[in-house]
C-alpha cells in the first residue's frame, strides 16, 4: 500500500480528533489502515495495467486463431 495515501488518510482522520491528540494517535491509525487495507485482497495499478496488456495480446490472438479456423473450414467445406 502506498505510505502517501496512509499518511494523507492518517491525516484526515486525525483532523477530526480533537488538537490534544497526539502524534502517537496518527501513527496508531496509520498503522491500523495500513494492516486492514493489506488484509483486502487487491492489486497493484502496476499488476493490473500488466495483466490487462496481457489479457489485450491474447483476446488478439485468440481473435486470429478464429479467423484461421474459419478459413481452414471455408477451405474444408468446399
Amino acid at each position: 500500500m502506498n505510505p502517501s495515501i496512509l499518511n494523507k488518510i492518517a491525516s484526515q482522520i486525525s483532523q477530526l480528533i480533537p488538537e490534544q491528540a497526539s502524534q502517537d494517535l496518527q501513527n496508531n491509525i496509520q498503522q491500523v489502515l495500513a494492516r486492514q487495507l493489506n488484509k483486502l485482497d487487491v492489486v497493484s495499478r502496476d499488476d493490473f495495467e500488466a495483466q490487462q496488456a496481457v489479457l489485450l495480446r491474447t483476446r488478439e490472438k485468440l481473435e486470429a486463431l478464429e479467423k484461421q479456423v474459419a478459413e481452414l473450414e471455408k477451405h474444408l467445406n468446399k
